[in-house]
Order: structure tokens, then C-alpha cells, then sequence
């Protein structure tokens, strides 16, 4: 019997490259959605996946992409019209006539956040579930591994984790572990059909766990410094991460440093829906520290000389203004916006290991159980 073709969105990307692999692995055919034919997406073809090159804000795009498909990965890029983006893809899902979407969001999304993309993520999450004819199963985790090693060279060469990480905690899941929830929900969609996952790695760990783990990792001393935030952005410039990435992972580290990301973390979610337990830290960073362009495209451990040009180069940055940056850019912008530890509804919810979305809309008309807030959800 054949099996159903599934597109991959941001295939190319942390999640998206992994999931193809996955799905792959698992004999399903697969459309890897590509922003352009480069390296990464050649390597997915040669891995047996066909490529579409498009723009995930052309409408023409999606709807040619979702030929001849049945079920998708949709995995939005993190950016300026995330909201736009993903309302383009739900409509054109809903005129492909797909099985089931498998929205890939985050851990703490809510109405209030400082985060105008964390904000539309929770607008996203709530208008897929009332698609008329299409299922979703919810993806969302927390604070990727991935992000404790993008300092990677000044980790390896000069012993130095920094970060503006707090003494937050957080049981930081693997961009593999993720796509094998996101691939094993598709290959076999019912039992999924309605719920929230939020994959995580197996425990709670601080960033001085992580220094530890990288030095054990390295064969050297790691030690941890949180740093201000106004310095990383200077790195990360100096690196070339585009403002919309700092403008954000800015609130996303706040989260962190208040506990946001240890509410209701670990879970079990990873084994309950692949059979198989999640990846530690120190898997996953001697995975990263092998193949650095899984944690940045381009990123390299380099050399000393090298590591010490960098530092040059960031300490002759400026670090942006990015309150300005996000005022120019039209966003609309909350007066007292709250963050996630400190929205009622959100820790509730987190607390359950579940999404926070709100009560159905019209509790008259016929309803069923989402398996996403433990309430009673629209059909």
C-alpha cells in the first residue's frame, strides 16, 4: 500500500532537515519545502527527498507545494509576518482538503506576551484548531540545546559558557527529538489527532549543568558567566544574527531566567509518541560540537586566533537598540505586557504539560475532547 506524501516547511532548518530524514526513514514520500537550492536542501534530495523551491509568503507557492499531499509539516519561520504566514498556510491546507497538520509553535505562548511572534504563535494555535475539515497535532517546545552552544568557539577555546541564561532551568530538547515527534505523529496521525506535545530532554538542567557537560564534552574547564543582554546582542551581531532573532530570543531568555521553562518540564512526551527516550545534553552537544552548522548555519570552532578576532570584532560592535527597532517595524506593541511565569492562565495550563489555549468560542455547538487544554473544543 502506498503511503501518503507529507511536505516538510522549513526543511532546511533546525527541525525541518531532521523530520525529513525521519519521515524518510520510515518510507513515506516527501516534499521538502526550500527557500532556495542550496547545500542543505541538495543533501536532502540526495537523501531521497524532492525538492520545492518557494516562498512561504506566496500564496501560489504553498498552494503548488500541497499538490499531491496529504498530511505537512508546517514549521514557521521565525520572523516579521509569522501570523501571515501561517494563516496563508491553514487556508491553503484547508484547499488541498489535507489529513492533518503538525503545527510546530512554542512552550509559552499567551495573549500578553512581550513577544509580538510569541503572541501570534497563540493566534496561530487557536485558528488551526478550528480549521472546518483539517486535524492538527500541536508541537511546542521549550528552549531548544541548540541555543547554549552558539558561543560555541569561546566555549572550546577560551573555556568561557556565556550567556544572559540567569540560573534558569530547562530540560532543553534536541532538534532531532523534536522531529521525531513531528515525523512519528504524521506516519500515524489518530492517536494524535487534537493534542499538544511538548518534547523536552530528560531533566532539568541549569547552565552551570551545562558548562560541566560541555567540559566533560571538550576534555577542558567550562565555566558559566551570565552576561548582560546588551553584550550577548553585541556578539551577536558581531556574528551576523539578524535583529528579528535578538529582538525576540531577548524575552525568551527572560522567560528562562524567571522559570518559565522548568514549569511543568520534564515530560514523557517524547517517549510516549516515539517509543524511544530523549536525548540528554551531553548527546546532544557531542552531536552540535562534531557538526557546528547544526547549531548556526556556517558557525565553525576555528581556531584560537580566530576565537580571539571574534572577540575584536564584538567588543568594535554596537549593540542595537532594539526597543527602537521594534517601534519602527509597525509592531503592536503592549503597554504592560506580561511574561509567562506571571500569566495566570498560561502557568495553569503549564503546570498540566499542556498548551494554553482558551475555552471554546460557542460551547452550543457540538464538541469533543481536544486532548490539548482538558476542555471541550468547537467541531
Amino acid at each position: 500500500m502506498t503511503k501518503p506524501k507529507i511536505l516538510v516547511t522549513s526543511a532546511a532548518g533546525h527541525t525541518g532537515a531532521a523530520t525529513v530524514h525521519e519521515l524518510l526513514a520510515k518510507g513515506f514520500p516527501v516534499r521538502a519545502f526550500v527557500r532556495r537550492k542550496d547545500a542543505r536542501a541538495i543533501a536532502l534530495e540526495e537523501a531521497g527527498a524532492e525538492i520545492f523551491v518557494g516562498d512561504l509568503l506566496d500564496y501560489r507557492d504553498i498552494r503548488q507545494a500541497l499538490i499531491g499531499v496529504s498530511r505537512a509539516y508546517y514549521a514557521p519561520p521565525m520572523g516579521l509576518n509569522l501570523l501571515h504566514n501561517t494563516m496563508l498556510f491553514a487556508i491553503a491546507a484547508e484547499e488541498a482538503k489535507l489529513e492533518v497538520v503538525a503545527l510546530l509553535s512554542q512552550w509559552q505562548p499567551q495573549a500578553s506576551h512581550p513577544s509580538i511572534i510569541t503572541r501570534e504563535h497563540w493566534i496561530s494555535n487557536h485558528i488551526y484548531r478550528w480549521m472546518p475539515s483539517v486535524d492538527v497535532i500541536h508541537i511546542n517546545p521549550g528552549l531548544f540545546a541548540f541555543i547554549y552552544l552558539l558561543g560555541l568557539p569561546a566555549v572550546a577555546h577560551f573555556g568561557m559558557l556565556m550567556g544572559s541564561f540567569g540560573e534558569g532551568r530547562n530540560a532543553p530538547p534536541s532538534n532531532e527529538d523534536v522531529a521525531r515527534v513531528a515525523a512519528s505523529a504524521l506516519a500515524d496521525p489518530a492517536r494524535h489527532i487534537g493534542k499538544s506535545y511538548r518534547p523536552s530532554g530528560p531533566k532539568l538542567i541549569t547552565p552551570h549543568d551545562i558548562a560541566k557537560i560541555l567540559g566533560k564534552t571538550l576534555d577542558r574547564k567550562v565555566s558559566y558567566k551570565d552576561v548582560p543582554f546588551k553584550m550577548l546582542s553585541k556578539a551577536a551581531v558581531a556574528q551576523g544574527v539578524s535583529l528579528t532573532d535578538m529582538a525576540h530570543i531577548r524575552y525568551y531568555f527572560q522567560d528562562l531566567k524567571d522559570g518559565a521553562f522548568a514549569v511543568g518540564a520534564p515530560t514523557d512526551h517524547v517517549i510516549e509518541v516515539t517509543g524511544k527516550a530523549p536525548e540528554d545534553f551531553e548527546t546532544i552537544a557531542r552531536r552540535y560540537i562534531d557538526n557546528p552548522s547544526l547549531v548556526y548555519p556556517g558557525l565553525e570552532i576555528g581556531s584560537k586566533a580566530q576565537a580571539f578576532a571574534f572577540v575584536f570584532k564584538m567588543l568594535a560592535a554596537k549593540a542595537p537598540d532594539l526597543d527602537a527597532w521594534e517601534r519602527d517595524r509597525g509592531y503592536p506593541l503592549l503597554k504592560n505586557p506580561v511574561f509567562s511565569l506571571d500569566h495566570a492562565e498560561w502557568r495553569a495550563s503549564a503546570e498540566r504539560q499542556q498548551l494554553n489555549l482558551l475555552s471554546p468560542p460557542n460551547p452550543s455547538l457540538p464538541q469533543k475532547n481536544d486532548g490539548v487544554t482538558g476542555n471541550l473544543q468547537c467541531v
